[in-house]
């Protein structure tokens, strides 16, 4: 399979290494916003990983090109609907997820079904707390606003999630979800969701050792989406 990976920062490193270990081709290293798309022409699928500010031009340009896209970069989902109705409308290949760790996949299951059961005990306060690297942008993470979604899907005494940076102050109602973002040197990926009573405390964690698990589940969603046309989630690919 020819890949081309748009944007070459640690991740689009890490991608590179794993995917010429499982024997495929890296077509062309894309790693600035302003491309010609003629430099996808030779790519089977491409593997963006940049920043929010570029994602959505580098989703266009794809869909110009023919290009099925497998999409990391969060912080652009304002824009998904409209991007996923274009991709059906014109018979293109859209793969996006917040998080491609199947670990990550898997919590968004746990938390999907555990927030289902903790609707009957109101006792419980629920909060979220994520911890990424310095150079992540985007806060709250786009794994946890994920999880967010999950939990206000079904605990209905919460109405919305409310985002902080670690060190910030909001007055918060008990309708907000918190979500409490830290950012530290070399975090790959830390996602906690805790439900708190007076008498214990229940908690979901997954800590990410390494961007390799990322890496991994973006190569196995672009060797999945060869020759796909439509619009994916790692929902899809691993069958939840």
């Amino acid at each position: 399979m020819n890949i081309a990976l748009i944007g070459y920062g640690k991740m689009g490193k890490t991608i590179e290494k794993l995917a010429l270990e499982r024997g495929h081709t890296i077509a062309t290293i894309i790693d600035s916003s302003d491309f010609n798309i003629q430099e996808l022409d030779e790519s089977d699928v491409a593997i963006e990983f940049t920043q929010p500010d570029a994602a959505v031009a580098n989703i266009h340009k794809c869909f110009e090109a023919n290009t099925p896209i497998i999409v990391g970069t969060t912080g652009w989902y304002e824009h998904y609907t409209q991007l996923a109705d274009l991709a059906l409308k014109n018979n293109k290949g859209l793969f996006t997820a917040t998080n491609f760790s199947v670990g990550v996949n898997i919590l968004f299951h746990m938390n999907e079904r555990l927030a289902k059961i903790m609707n009957g005990f109101p006792d419980y306060e629920v909060s979220m707390t994520e911890t990424h690297h310095l150079q992540k942008l985007d806060h709250p993470s786009g794994t946890a606003v994920t999880l967010a979604e999950g939990i206000l899907d079904s605990i209905d005494r919460k109405k919305k999630y409310v985002g902080l940076l670690e060190g910030e102050k909001a007055k918060l109602t008990p309708f907000d979800l918190q979500i409490l973002s830290k950012r530290a040197p070399d975090v790959a990926g830390f996602h906690q969701v805790t439900y708190e009573s007076t008498i214990d405390e229940i908690t979901l964690i997954h800590n990410a050792k390494s961007r390799l698990g990322f890496a991994q589940g973006a190569m196995l969603a672009a060797e999945w989406m060869q020759g796909k046309k439509g619009v994916y989630t790692m929902k899809e690919l691993l069958n939840f």
